[in-house]
């Protein structure tokens, strides 16, 4: 379907504006919304097809994060997490044709529930400290989940909330981590065919719509203060996570049914 038909299309815009507005929202340092960005694309598009139409968009909303926060952020969360990324973009890229979204989407959702329950109900409040062993693992959980459906903030988050980091920090650190996992997936989109000229052009269509909601993201986290900020943060994480669940316990019933 062409761009001009898809814009047509009701179904379509129902699914890709507030993708578009969540992504913008998560850029501007609601890290875990963007989680719901591919799902809902993904009713319309094939999986695959909607991660890579919603890429070119976070790469654009990626610029504007990292030039805002760009003295703000943990340089050693980022040496220890980048170096696990790009493992897990490989890995992702190796195994793309195996391994089916669903179950993807299901463990990403059962790892953050598990870690919002744990939370919540643990009595040990002590911080945790940056630690270069976890950071890699749960930085190559996270660039392999977000390239299979841009689910890393689950995974990232689970690493870096328990160190309870300045709210600019957490948010800086994220954007950086996300940038550089964004233009890792670019070559592997492109070897597995993910991208078209139709695709592109869709996406500048939406690219306005992106840039606003990016800087109303923005505006809402430097508004909000700590304490309520990371409330909100757990509570989007345990929201995505039940909705990925949901997500891919369907996908692998369907699926199930079908044969």
């Amino acid at each position: 379907m062409m761009p001009g038909q898809l814009l047509a299309d009701p179904y379509f815009l129902a699914a890709v504006i507030p993708a578009v507005i969540a992504l913008g929202l998560s850029k501007g340092g609601f890290t875990s919304l963007g989680t719901v960005a591919t799902p809902l694309v993904a009713l319309v598009l094939p999986p695959f097809q909607a991660a890579a139409l919603l890429l070119p968009i976070l790469i654009v909303q990626d610029v504007i994060s990292v030039w805002v926060y760009r003295r703000e952020w943990s340089k050693p969360n980022l040496q220890a997490m980048l170096p696990g990324a790009a493992l897990g973009v490989g890995l992702a890229w190796f195994l793309a044709a195996q391994v089916p979204e669903a179950v993807i989407r299901l463990i990403v959702g059962g790892v953050g529930l598990f870690f919002v329950l744990n939370y919540c109900f643990r009595r040990d409040s002590a911080l945790s400290l940056p630690h270069t062993t976890t950071g890699v693992f749960w930085g190559a959980v996270a660039g392999f989940t977000s390239a299979f459906a841009n689910a890393g903030g689950p995974p990232f988050q689970i690493y870096i909330l328990p160190q309870q980091l300045p709210k600019l920090i957490f948010v800086g650190t994220a954007t950086i981590f996300f940038a550089t996992v964004n233009l890792l997936k670019v070559l592997p989109y492109f070897a597995l065919g993910n991208f078209t000229g139709g695709g592109i052009l869709m996406s500048l269509t939406l690219m306005p719509l992106a840039i606003l909601s990016n800087f109303a993201g923005i505006w809402l986290v430097r508004s909000i203060p700590a304490k309520a900020f990371y409330i909100i943060a757990y509570a989007l994480v345990f929201l995505l996570s039940l909705a990925l669940i949901w997500q891919g316990g369907s996908a692998l019933w369907r699926g199930a049914g079908a044969g």
